[in-house]
């Protein structure tokens, strides 16, 4: 492999780790702070991939936005639907065993995926990125990269850096972290813990669907796309820790990293490194990387 070659791999790579990062970080806080195992996320993602398609021209005729109003609309659109989703069915879980979880969670999935192809149908879309984004950086003499695949990167590392202060240095993260500990008496301190849930709860969806809408122009948007990713956000959040941010994003980077070369160098196994590298880590610190809350 040479320079020109690793240095795009690399930046695939980080590009990758970082975008799962930004799923996987909901699926964390919900599952670290709140308890509930929600096969649903990845819904949340193909959600945000599919806003990024049906509200692009919406907000283009009506408020003559372009791809930055879009996705703010659809940030908005998604925390609100979160917001919605935990009063009505989530707010119900947090006594509940994890297979009544699992099943009533699964049961979103399918209702979202037959919406979907009511609403938008079963076709592949592709969305275009913005013209001011549309070029690519030289990095070589003969190789170029995509100024598109540097802006998610970016994007991804300002919202992280952002999640991390509100996280460890604002009072709502420390109220978010006294909730993960101890519901009860956080409660009874006079935190409207369930309020706090729903904000996290919404947050979560937001970042999965802000994650969908980025990479839609990427990875097109498609039926099903949620489900792949789900499998390796689990896998994110089970090396990186329960609800542990920075073991998320650590090991994001790391599957990132794993799964890029992996198809450059070992393309018969690429499937299977991911796992093989949950174990490793399972096997050195059994709780993941990271403890709750860091």
């Amino acid at each position: 492999m040479d320079y020109s070659t690793f240095l795009i791999q690399s930046l695939n790579a980080i590009q990758y780790g970082l975008l799962l990062f930004l799923v996987a970080s909901g699926l964390s806080l919900i599952f670290g702070i709140m308890g509930v195992i929600n096969l649903a996320h990845g819904s949340f993602y193909m959600i945000g991939a599919y806003l990024a398609f049906g509200l692009a021209p919406i907000v283009s005729d009506i408020f003559g936005g372009g791809f930055i109003a879009t996705l703010v609309f659809g940030v908005l659109t998604a925390a609100v639907l979160g917001y919605l989703l935990e009063w009505a069915f989530f707010s119900y879980l947090y006594t509940r065993d994890h297979l009544q979880q699992v099943l009533m969670t699964y049961g979103l999935i399918l209702v979202f995926e037959e919406c979907r192809s009511l609403l938008v149908g079963d076709e592949v879309h592709g969305v275009k990125p913005p013209a001011w984004l549309e070029g690519s950086i030289p990095l070589t003499d003969v190789m170029v990269y995509p100024t598109y695949r540097l802006f998610i990167s970016a994007m991804c590392i300002a919202l992280a850096v952002g999640m991390y202060l509100i996280f460890t240095k604002t009072k709502l993260g420390m109220m978010i972290r006294a909730g993960s500990v101890n519901r009860e008496m956080t409660q009874s301190l006079g935190i409207n813990i369930k309020f706090l849930y729903r904000v996290v709860f919404a947050a979560g969806v937001a970042i999965a669907a802000f994650a969908g809408m980025v990479a839609a122009p990427v990875s097109s948007v498609y039926p099903g796309m949620g489900q792949g990713i789900l499998i390796i956000c689990f896998v994110v959040v089970v090396i990186g820790g329960i609800g542990s941010i920075k073991g998320a994003l650590i090991a994001s980077l790391l599957i990132g990293f794993v799964d890029t070369f992996g198809k450059v160098i070992l393309p018969q196994a690429a499937g299977v490194l991911v796992y093989v590298l949950m174990a490793i880590i399972l096997l050195w610190k059994p709780n993941g990387l990271f403890k709750a809350g860091t």
